[in-house]
């Protein structure tokens, strides 16, 4: 038994679709369902009730969901034991989340939270969106955040994780400016005019919002990649070089907007995510954990701008 088949089983339990799973796991859909398979065969039981539409888990599957979680959890605390990593405390608050909301959120967020429930020993771990996710879902983390919009949504299983919306981030195209303080380029553009485009990574969360927006709008700017990574924060570099244009999330430039290094090239050019929180039920209601929940829930509900919820 491998355990990138108990992370596929995982991924396929909360995406309830052999083709979404299989995206999301970077493979084809008949390899993908061939690992299943392979560890159905493993364990002599079928996890998934292929009749059904959306995929639906056995009974044998549904046990079997907690106890992968349970050995996933097992092994990478054993992995992280053996390879002599710095000892982290037990109490410490394990949190996952893209790199972007770890440079240009969760600073100032976790300043805001330690004021009130005093200092706090956190393990961050920063990733992509889903992997953020299923961090929380593998159980190698407490808290995860995410960003959210319809067009591309992040949802867990609502009868294992309670969800609060704690923000909204806007992502707007940006250039560098010239010594007037003036953006190089403009959206669209002249006509004709090509414009170099830095882009992020095929898979990323932020390359599907882009092609969202630019799907949506028109006219459409005539854009030649120069650049792909799935790093905003590489994308902010060879935007502060001068390299072209990248959209980027409002947060990740606050600073350059105001030091008038960068300038927004086309504001109607961009989409608003909300910023999700998730966390299980039952860890939500207990030590640390429950009272930054619940921290995090009353200023939630104190935010007009959160409802409704993006539409």
């Amino acid at each position: 038994m491998e355990t990138k088949w108990l992370e596929d089983f995982l991924t396929l339990a909360e995406t309830r679709s052999f083709s979404r799973a299989a995206e999301l796991r970077n493979i084809t859909q008949p390899a993908f369902s061939r690992r299943i398979q392979a560890l159905e065969a493993w364990l002599g039981a079928a996890l998934v009730d292929r009749t059904m539409y959306p995929t639906r888990l056995t009974a044998e599957g549904e046990i079997f969901r907690d106890e992968a979680l349970s050995m996933l959890a097992h092994l990478s605390e054993v992995r992280s034991l053996l390879r002599g990593r710095e000892y982290v405390s037990t109490e410490a608050v394990r949190m996952a989340m893209p790199h972007t909301l770890s440079l240009a959120f969760f600073p100032d967020w976790i300043k805001r939270v330690e004021e009130r429930v005093g200092p706090l020993n956190t393990k961050v771990t920063a990733s992509n969106v889903h992997d953020a996710a299923m961090s929380l879902v593998d159980g190698v983390a407490d808290l995860a955040f995410v960003y959210h919009h319809p067009h591309q949504p992040v949802q867990l299983d609502p009868r294992r994780f309670k969800m609060l919306i704690i923000g909204v981030e806007s992502i707007y195209p940006y250039a560098r400016c010239n010594e007037k303080g003036e953006a190089l380029f403009e959206f669209p553009g002249r006509e004709g005019q090509i414009i170099p485009f830095l882009s992020y990574a095929p898979n990323a969360y932020l390359k599907r919002m882009v092609n969202y927006i630019l799907d949506e709008i028109t006219p459409k700017p005539r854009l030649e990649i120069r650049c792909e990574t799935d790093m905003a924060e590489g994308l902010k570099s060879m935007l502060l070089e001068g390299h072209g244009v990248a959209f980027l999330p409002e947060n990740a430039v606050r600073r350059e907007i105001a030091s008038r290094l960068l300038a927004c090239v086309g504001s109607q050019y961009s989409a608003k995510m909300e910023i999700r929180a998730y966390c299980g039920h039952r860890e939500s209601e207990r030590g640390i954990l429950g009272a930054i929940w619940n921290l995090m829930s009353a200023d939630a509900e104190k935010a007009e701008w959160i409802h409704p919820p993006i539409a």
